[in-house]
Formats: C-alpha cells, sequence, structure tokens
C-alpha cells in the first residue's frame, strides 16, 4: 500500500461519522452576507409554490364548466388558467435565477476561504494530509455544496411547502378521499428514515474514498519521473486502481440504496394513489362528488406524491452535502500549531539581522521521540555569515525551518533582533528574510514572472539585474522568448542548475536583510558555481547569511562555521581552525578535500 493510500485511509478513520443535517448549519456564516438575495430566493420559491397550488383550482373550475355548458364562463377559466401558468412561469426561471446566483456566491467564498485558511496553515498541518486531499474537499466537496444550495435546497423548500399546501387541499377537497391517503404516510416515511441513515453513512463513506484517491494522484503525478525511473508505473497503476475501485464499490453502494429507497417509496406512493382514485371514481358515479373535484383531488394527490418522491431524492444529496460541509467546516475549523499572537511586536526598522538560538529544543510532530534539536545555541551577529554544517538529519535545515518560525520549538526561543519570533506577526519578520531552498520552486509562469516572486514590484530592469548577479542572464535571454518564455509546470523547461539560479536570482532581487541558502549550489555545475557564489558573496556583504551546505567548498569563506552532530552544535570556528581541530569537521572535509586542498 503506498504512502498516500495509507495517509488517505488514516486521515478518514480519524474524522467522526456524519451528523445529521444539521451539519449544513456549518454554511450559515457564507450566506449571512447575502441576507437580501436569500430573502428575495425564498419569497420567489413560496409565490412559485403558491401558484402551483391554485393552479389545480383553474383546472377544477375548467372540468365543471364543461358539465355546465357555459361557454363564456369556460373561456374564463382557460383564460385564468393561462395566467396562472404564465405567473408559474415567470416565478419558476426568477427563483432558479436567484437560488443558482446565490449557491455560486456562497460556494466561490467558501473555496476562498478554505484556500485562504490552507495557505496559512504550517508545514505540521500537511504532515497529516495530503494536498490532494485538500484539493479534493476545495473542488469535489464544493460542488456537493453548489449542488445542494443552487439546486437541492430550493427543491426540497418548494416541495416542501407542496406537500404542506396540498394535503391541506386534499382536506378541503375531500376529507374521506385525504384520510385514505394518510394512511400510506407512514408506510413512505419508514422507508425514508431508515434508509436515509443507511445512505449517509455510505455518502462520507465514498467522499473519503475519492479524497484518497486524488491524494493518490496527486503524489504519483508530482513524482513521475522518479515512478518511471524506478519502473514503477505499473505499481502505481495497480495501486491508483485499487483506490479508484474501493471509490466506485462505495459509490456502488451508495447508487444502490437511493435506488432501492426511491422504488420503494414511489411505488407506495402510486400505489395508494391509485387505490384512492378507484374510491373517488365510485363516489363520482354515486353523484357525491362532482368531476372537477375528482380531477382536483387527483392533481393534488400526484403533486403531494411527487413531492414526497423528490424530498427522498433530495434526501440523499443533502446527506451527502452533510458530509462534505462535515469536511470543509473540520478544514476550516482546523487549529495551526504555529499561529500569530493576537497583539503582535513589530519588528524595528531598519532590521539590524541578529539572530538568537536560545536553548532550543525540538521535535517534528511526525517523528514526537526523536529530538532534532537538542539543547542549541546560537547566536548570528548582524551581517556575519554562518555555515551550517554536518551528516544528513544533524539539524541543519531544522534551524532554518524554525528561523522562518514554519515550526515552533518546544523549548527555548528563536529571536530575530532580540525579539522572540512568537511574538511577531510571521509576515513581518518574513519580508526581512530571503530563502534560496534546497529544491527550487518554480511556477508555471514565465522565467520573469518567476524572479518576480521575490519582489512583485520590482521592475524589468531590476529583475535582469539580479539575474545577471545569479548567472542566469545568458541562459534566460537565449529561452525562445527570453525572460518571458514559459518555463512549464515546476520548471520542466529548466535544468536543476538552472531552476536554482532561477531560485538564487529571486532571492537577490529580495533584497533581504537576512539571507537563507539551504544547499544553494547544490545543483549547479562547477563554473556556474563558481559563478553564482560570488554572487552570493557580495549579496552576503552587510547582510546576515546563514548558509547551509554539505559541499564545504561553498562555505570555506564563511565568517564562522557552526558543525551539527545529532542535534546539538558540536564545534565552531574558520574553516582551518576546525580542520586543525581535528573533530568532525575536519573528517568530512577529509572526505570531500585533497591533502592539497586542505
Amino acid at each position: 500500500m503506498s504512502r498516500s493510500m495509507a495517509r488517505g485511509l488514516e486521515t478518514k478513520e480519524e474524522r467522526p461519522t456524519s451528523r445529521k443535517v444539521g451539519a449544513l448549519r456549518g454554511l450559515m456564516p457564507f450566506l449571512a452576507p447575502y441576507r437580501t438575495l436569500t430573502t428575495a430566493a425564498l419569497v420567489a420559491l413560496v409565490l412559485t409554490a403558491a401558484i402551483s397550488l391554485i393552479l389545480p383550482l383553474a383546472v377544477r373550475r375548467v372540468v365543471d364548466g364543461f358539465a355546465a355548458d357555459n361557454a363564456s364562463l369556460l373561456d374564463q377559466y382557460f383564460a385564468a388558467a393561462l395566467v396562472i401558468a404564465a405567473l408559474l412561469a415567470l416565478g419558476t426561471g426568477l427563483r432558479y435565477y436567484l437560488v443558482t446566483r446565490l449557491g455560486e456566491r456562497v460556494v466561490a467564498d467558501i473555496r476562498r476561504a478554505l484556500f485562504d485558511r490552507v495557505m496559512g496553515m504550517s508545514p505540521a498541518f500537511f504532515e497529516r494530509i495530503l494536498t490532494g486531499e485538500v484539493l479534493s474537499r476545495l473542488t469535489t466537496d464544493t460542488t456537493l455544496i453548489l449542488s445542494v444550495i443552487g439546486t437541492s435546497v430550493s427543491v426540497a423548500l418548494r416541495n416542501l411547502l407542496l406537500l404542506v399546501g396540498g394535503m391541506a387541499f386534499l382536506m378541503f377537497t375531500s376529507a374521506k378521499l385525504t384520510g385514505l391517503v394518510l394512511l400510506i404516510v407512514p408506510a413512505v416515511v419508514i422507508p425514508i428514515i431508515v434508509l436515509g441513515r443507511r445512505l449517509r453513512v455510505l455518502s462520507r463513506e465514498n467522499q473519503d474514498w475519492i479524497a484518497a484517491s486524488s491524494g493518490n494522484a496527486s503524489e504519483a503525478l508530482l513524482s513521475v519521473q522518479a515512478v518511471q525511473a524506478f519502473t514503477n508505473v505499473d505499481r502505481a497503476r495497480a495501486t491508483f486502481g485499487n483506490v479508484t475501485e474501493k471509490s466506485y464499490e462505495s459509490a456502488k453502494k451508495r447508487i444502490g440504496t437511493r435506488a432501492l429507497m426511491t422504488v420503494i417509496v414511489i411505488f407506495l406512493v402510486f400505489t395508494g394513489i391509485v387505490g384512492v382514485l378507484w374510491i373517488g371514481a365510485r363516489d363520482v358515479r354515486d353523484g357525491t362528488m362532482s368531476p372537477g373535484q375528482l380531477v382536483q383531488f387527483l392533481i393534488y394527490a400526484v403533486m403531494v406524491s411527487g413531492a414526497v418522491g423528490a424530498l427522498s431524492e433530495i434526501w440523499g444529496e443533502i446527506q451527502r452535502a452533510a458530509g462534505a460541509t462535515e469536511r470543509l467546516v473540520e478544514l476550516l475549523h482546523t487549529v495551526d500549531p504555529v499561529q500569530d499572537p493576537a497583539q503582535p511586536r513589530a519588528l524595528p526598522r531598519p532590521v539590524r539581522g541578529e539572530i538568537s538560538f536560545e536553548g532550543v529544543h525540538f521535535q517534528y510532530p511526525a517523528r514526537p521521540g526523536v529530538s532534532a534539536l537538542d539543547g542549541v545555541d546560537l547566536h548570528v551577529m548582524p551581517g556575519e555569515t554562518v555555515a551550517l554544517v554536518g551528516p544528513s538529519g544533524a539539524g541543519k535545515t531544522t534551524i532554518l525551518q524554525l528561523l522562518l518560525r514554519f515550526y515552533d520549538p518546544q523549548q527555548g526561543a528563536v529571536k530575530l533582533d532580540g525579539i522572540d519570533l512568537r511574538e511577531m506577526s510571521r509576515g513581518d519578520f518574513r519580508r526581512a528574510m530571503a530563502l534560496v531552498p534546497q529544491d527550487p520552486v518554480i511556477f508555471a509562469a514565465s522565467a520573469r514572472e518567476n524572479i518576480r516572486f521575490g519582489r512583485p514590484d520590482a521592475t524589468d530592469a531590476e529583475i535582469e539585474a539580479a539575474a545577471r548577479a545569479a548567472a542566469a542572464h545568458d541562459f534566460l535571454a537565449a529561452l525562445p522568448e527570453g525572460y518571458d518564455t514559459y518555463v512549464g509546470e515546476r520548471g520542466v523547461m529548466l535544468s536543476g542548475g538552472q531552476k536554482q539560479r532561477v531560485a538564487i536570482a529571486r532571492a537577490i532581487l529580495r533584497d533581504a536583510r537576512v539571507l537563507v541558502l539551504d544547499e544553494a549550489t547544490s545543483a549547479l555545475d562547477a563554473e556556474s558555481e563558481r559563478l553564482v557564489q560570488a554572487a552570493v558573496e557580495r549579496l552576503s556583504e552587510g547582510r546576515t547569511t546563514i548558509v547551509v551546505a554539505h559541499r564545504l567548498a561553498t562555505v570555506k569563506r564563511a565568517d564562522r562555521i557552526v558543525v551539527f552532530d545529532q542535534g546539538r552544535i558540536v564545534a565552531t570556528g574558520t574553516h582551518d581552525a576546525l580542520v586543525a581541530e581535528g573533530g568532525l569537521y575536519a573528517h568530512l572535509a577529509k572526505l570531500q578535500f585533497t591533502d592539497g586542498l586542505i
């Protein structure tokens, strides 16, 4: 079983079973701003339902008018019926416009709120949920909400009004026949209640499997080159096929349950109508009821039965929407472990760039028993270039994660210019930092826009200057459309080294006081590395720079080298001093350099 499938199932099992349709109350905050539109839609809905209930009265007059043999009166009845039909058509069109518009507006707001929420979540959140599942909630679940608000709720309310009003008019037309109709109601309601509960559970299960399928596909597609390189295409296909088949089986159960409920309800309703109609026909023959009354009763009976049948159909949709709403509200109410303070302190300007780690202990949420940092004390002076080195897993990248406040330490404090990061807004202090990650992030846009991402208000001249400083200008200018060339999803049109230089140009353009480089030259060839290293050295002048590197050639000129091992600082000094000291750094240097270079 793939990691994505396992995590998808784990997420599904952690969720509570779907509550009743009361879960739809979670939509109220999104409906509240549109009270006027909602009211107008409800008024249109009530009016169309009322007109529908009046129409059978006109039909009765027409039918009885034939028997009265009064041509002028008959013409009036037909004219009245046409007017009512016209009003019904106009009201229905207005209701559709208002309700559909309301649904689209609310769903757009939900999608925006969901995206805004997720974009602000710390990496700890994404350790517990797949990106594909978030996308499933953003698309599939909101589409269900749209269906319910834009169609199902409107149709349900209309049929509820027709049911109540139709029953009242049935009593008015013939109390005797209405009493017989009411005998059928318990037989219809019981299957709706029993099968409706089952349908709610199956609907939630189906949505969870869809989310697992989406997460699996997202992970496989984002890693398609690795999947192909390791000849795991068939395995990926089989895994996705298995999850998709589970989703289908779950959907088949849901569809079967809903179909069974529909069959039972419709059969019982129409069987009862036929029986009641038979009795009514005998009353007409005996003269206790006019033909018009029987036709009127029949129309109202069809209305009522149709309303019951529609409600049974729509109930399943509402149950699915209730499950979708639960999932959306669950995501919207997820508590991020990294929070901005209610009253954040402002980072003094200009930023000096002094960084302090004071007694920091940290464990990643996904690995609570493993210390990534164990009592780290580190002080970086403004304008100082500090390199962090050590074996993989020693804690170097964790330092950067805490510096950017993607996580908070369990003990100790991380400070910028003497202020604890937890006391400031994340957006405030991050504006003073520029990051070049080990895996460069390239967006599906032009090369120019990828560099401009570092500072959206930058001019084209500033972008070009940053590219030149990062040794990226030559290859960017040689692209088919120069800087305006579309580089593809995740920069597929660029080589690894080119992506890295674009990311470095982005950091140069940001012109931040604190520069954070995480293996920034790892994907460069020797010539490009030399050029970029020179650019980074120029960029570092007057700035606080923290460099994480495995290739020690890139950190030899750092003001200070800090050596990490097993989450602790084991040595600090210059390159020459650490080599002479003969510890872990000297061992790492010996592995990478010849004796002559040392």
